[in-house]
C-alpha cells in the first residue's frame, strides 16, 4: 500500500499565497486594520495569518488552482491513495478549500500559535506518518527539510537547481513545471498597451498645430513616459485589489497576477520603483504638469480603491481621467486650452466609459449573473448605460459641429470648410463603438480595441486626412 501523499498549498496546489491574498485583501477592505501586521509580526508569523485569515473574505472557488497537479491528484485519489493537505497558510483557509476541492482526508495548518513550514512542517509531519512515512509535494526551498523526512518526492512549480536539490533529499517522483514567465508576461503586468491611451496628452499641440515645437515635442515626451510609469503602477495596483473580481471574469481571469503567472508580491515591490520613474521624469518636465500627474494619480487610486463600485460615478471618473491626459499635456506643453477641447473630450470620454460598462454588463448578462461583481451596477441597467452613452457621444459630435463654426476654426484653417468633412467620420465612428457592443464584440477598453479595429483606424485615418487638407494652401 503506498504511503499517504501530502501536498502543499500556496505555490503549489495554488498558483498564489494565501498570505499575500489576505494582507491585499484587508489592505482593501479594512485599510487601517492592515497598519497593525506589524504588531501582529511581532508575536510571530503565525499570529499574522490568523488575524489576517480572520479579517479576510475569500472564495475558495475563484482560486488559481494548478490544474495539471490537480487533475494528477485526483488520478491519485481514484487509485486509492490518501491526499493530506499540509500548509503554512492558516487552517481557517486551508480547511475552506479542502472542502470545496473534496479530495482530501486530513487537513494539517498553520493554528495561529504554530507555523506549519520548513522544520515545523517536518517535524509535524514525522510525528505524524514516522519517517519516510509519507510522499510530500512542494515548490519551494522552505520544503527541502520536509523531502528530507519523506519517502519521494513531488516538485511542482519549481528551478531546475530546486528540483536538483529534491533529488538529493529523496527520489523525486513527478515534475510539474512552472507556467511560463518571459518579457510578455511582464509587458501584461504593467499594462503597456494600455499606454496608447497616454498619447492622449498630444492632442492639445496637435489642435494648436504647434508640432514644431521641439521643446514643447521634448517635454511632452518625458510626460507620455511619466504617465505611462504612473499608470502603471495604478493599474497594478487596481489588479492586486481586483483580483476575486478578475478571477470570476472570462478574460480577466487571465491577467497575470489572478491567474498566477506573476507572483502577487512582485507586484506590491514594482508599484514604487514605477512611482519613483514617473516622479523623476515628471520633475524634469514642470511643476505645473506634476500637479496635475498628482491630481490623476490621487483620482485613479480614489476610482481603485471605491469610486469604481458607485454607480455612475465610476464613468464620470473614468471620464475625467481620459481628460486629465489633456489637460496635463497642455500643461507639459505650455499650450492653452480651449473650452471646445475640454467640452469635446468630457462628452466624449463620457461615453466611452460607458461603453465600457456596457460591455461589461453585457458579458455578465450572458453569463446568467445578475449583479456586476465589484461593480454597484444590476445586469438590467445596461438599457440605461447604452443609452446614456449614445446620447453623450452625439453631444460630442454636436460640440464638434459647433466648433466648426467658430472663429477658431477659420483661423486655424485655410480651407475651413473642407473640416466640415469630420463630422460623419466622428457620426459613423461613435455609432460604430456602439454598435460593436451592442453586438458583444467590445474589448474591456474601448481606446485599445478601436486600436485594433479596421473600421476605427479607417475612421481616424479619414478624420487626420480632412484636417490635414483643411490646413493646407490648396490651389483651387
Amino acid at each position: 500500500m503506498l504511503p499517504p501523499l501530502v501536498v502543499d498549498l500556496d505555490g503549489t496546489l495554488i498558483h498564489t499565497d494565501m498570505l499575500h491574498e489576505s494582507a491585499i485583501n484587508v489592505f482593501r477592505e479594512k485599510p487601517w486594520a492592515a497598519l497593525r501586521i506589524p504588531v501582529w509580526l511581532a508575536k510571530g508569523k503565525a499570529v499574522v495569518k490568523e488575524q489576517l485569515a480572520h479579517r479576510s473574505q475569500f472564495n475558495p472557488v475563484t482560486l488559481p488552482y494548478n490544474k495539471e497537479l490537480l487533475a494528477w491528484l485526483r488520478e491519485q485519489k481514484q487509485a486509492g491513495r490518501r491526499l493530506i493537505l499540509c500548509t503554512a497558510s492558516d487552517q481557517r483557509f486551508a480547511v475552506a478549500i479542502a472542502r470545496h476541492l473534496d479530495i482530501f482526508e486530513e487537513v494539517l495548518a498553520s493554528d495561529g500559535q504554530t507555523n506549519l513550514s520548513g522544520a515545523e512542517k517536518a517535524d509535524a509531519l514525522t510525528r505524524r506518518f514516522g519517517d519516510q512515512g509519507f510522499d510530500y509535494a512542494g515548490n519551494s526551498v522552505k520544503d527541502l527539510p520536509v523531502w528530507a523526512q519523506a519517502r519521494r518526492a513531488v516538485v511542482v512549480n519549481a528551478p531546475p537547481p530546486l528540483i536538483e536539490q529534491a533529488r538529493q533529499c529523496c527520489d523525486v517522483e513527478q515534475v510539474f513545471a512552472p507556467p511560463p514567465t518571459n518579457a510578455l508576461s511582464w509587458l501584461k503586468v504593467v499594462r503597456a498597451h494600455q499606454w496608447l491611451k497616454n498619447l492622449l496628452l498630444f492632442i492639445p499641440i496637435l489642435a494648436a498645430h504647434d508640432l514644431g515645437d521641439t521643446t514643447a515635442l521634448w517635454s511632452l515626451l518625458l510626460a507620455f513616459w511619466a504617465f505611462n510609469f504612473c499608470a502603471s503602477s495604478v493599474y497594478i495596483t487596481n489588479d492586486l485589489l481586483d483580483l476575486e473580481s478578475d478571477r470570476l471574469h472570462p478574460r480577466k481571469q487571465l491577467r497575470p497576477f489572478a491567474s498566477g503567472t506573476v507572483a502577487a508580491w512582485r507586484g506590491v515591490i514594482l508599484i514604487p520603483f514605477l512611482l519613483l520613474a514617473a516622479v523623476l521624469l515628471g520633475m524634469q518636465v514642470g511643476a505645473e504638469f506634476m500637479i496635475w500627474l498628482g491630481v490623476y494619480f490621487v483620482l485613479t487610486c480614489a476610482y481603485s480603491f471605491g469610486l469604481k463600485r458607485l454607480i455612475l460615478v465610476d464613468c464620470l471618473t473614468l471620464a475625467m481621467l481620459y481628460t486629465l491626459r489633456i489637460v496635463a499635456g497642455a500643461a507639459a506643453a505650455g499650450t492653452e486650452l480651449t473650452f471646445w477641447l475640454l467640452a469635446e473630450s468630457i462628452f466624449l470620454f463620457l461615453s466611452l466609459a460607458f461603453v465600457k460598462r456596457y460591455a461589461e454588463l453585457r458579458l455578465q448578462s450572458d453569463s446568467g449573473a445578475e449583479k456586476a461583481h465589484g461593480r454597484g451596477y444590476l445586469v438590467s441597467d445596461a438599457p440605461l448605460i447604452q443609452t446614456l452613452g449614445i446620447t453623450s457621444g452625439f453631444i460630442a459630435v454636436l460640440v464638434l459641429a459647433l466648433y466648426l463654426n467658430s472663429e477658431a476654426v477659420i483661423n486655424l484653417y485655410p480651407n475651413a470648410e473642407i473640416v466640415w468633412a469630420t463630422i460623419p467620420f466622428m457620426l459613423f465612428w461613435v455609432s460604430w463603438m456602439w454598435m460593436q457592443a451592442n453586438r458583444g464584440h467590445m474589448h474591456d477598453d474601448p481606446l485599445v480595441f478601436a486600436v485594433k479595429d479596421r473600421a476605427s483606424l479607417l475612421a481616424g485615418t479619414g478624420f487626420a486626412l480632412a484636417l490635414l487638407l483643411a490646413s493646407m494652401e490648396l490651389p483651387w
